[in-house]
């Protein structure tokens, strides 16, 4: 029962990630055409508030032994942890950055740090953590 119990936790773990992810992804995509349109970036304040909040408790959402099943965690995330976290924190100080330019109101700044974000922050985790 213990064995059922403890599977059952990391099942629930995994799908609660993925949702956040799917969550962070779909904030994302719905920054995008802001930017590209030049449009008020202070609407943005409420996703990039989400983002924030997630993405502090993420790291509790990979407890030891949820790497396996529906997941595209790779075991790095486990033997790297501190790394994992570190990465985690630079996103949430890119995230910061993104949320003083929306509340500003600086289109232009809030373009440039939404630039970086994927390629340098969210790539920064998904090359060495995710498989693809």
């Amino acid at each position: 029962m213990a064995l059922a119990g403890g599977a059952l936790a990391q099942t629930d773990v995994i799908t609660e990630r993925r949702a956040g992810l799917k969550r962070m992804g779909a904030h994302m995509e719905a920054i995008k055409p802001v930017v590209e349109a030049r449009g008020d970036v202070r609407a943005l304040e409420p996703r990039i508030d989400d983002m924030i909040a997630w993405y502090r408790g993420l790291p509790a959402l990979f407890p030891p032994g949820s790497g396996t099943g529906d997941t595209k965690a790779l075991p790095a995330i486990w033997t790297d942890f501190g790394k994992f976290q570190e990465v985690n924190t630079a996103l949430l100080g890119q995230l910061a950055t993104l949320k003083a330019a929306a509340g500003a109101g600086d289109t232009a700044a809030f373009a440039a740090a939404y630039a970086e974000t994927g390629p340098k922050f969210c790539g920064s985790c998904h090359r060495p953590f995710r498989a693809r």
